[in-house]
This record gives structure tokens, sequence and C-alpha cells, in this order.
């Protein structure tokens, strides 16, 4: 486990992201509504559940999301 502290710039975006985007129940939902989908995947070697297609594309919006408040990428030119 890393033992780094957020930077302030990073620890803003978080709370703006929490506070004006999704919800922290809501984000921990999506990351184990992603995880469920990709470990039955992997179990069953078959694609994905199509009633779980629309769940897998929402948490992988968020997750991408998150990644971009924690570590800017696609923005940065």
């Amino acid at each position: 486990m890393s033992t780094k502290n957020l930077s302030k710039e990073a620890e803003t975006r978080l709370l703006n992201f929490f506070n004006n985007t999704i919800d922290p129940k809501g984000m921990a939902k999506a990351l184990r509504q992603v995880n469920y989908v990709m470990a039955l995947g992997i179990i069953r070697e078959d694609e994905t559940l199509q009633q779980e297609v629309t769940k897998l594309e929402n948490s992988f919006y968020w997750l991408n999301e998150l990644a971009e408040i924690l570590n800017p990428y696609l923005d940065v030119e």
C-alpha cells in the first residue's frame, strides 16, 4: 500500500467529483458491478452476459472519470 498523500489538486478534484458528479455509494456500486461482471466473464470464459452490458458500460465510464480526476491523461495535450 502506498503511503503517499494526495496532492491538494487531486484532493480538490476528488471532492468536486463526489460532491457534483456521483456520490460515493454510487461509485462503490459501479466498482462492484464492474468487478462482478469481469469476474463472471473470466470464470465462465464466455462473453459478458447481455443483461450486464449496461451496468458494465456505466461502471467503465465512472472508472475512467475517476482515473482522469486522480491523474489527468486524456485531457493533457
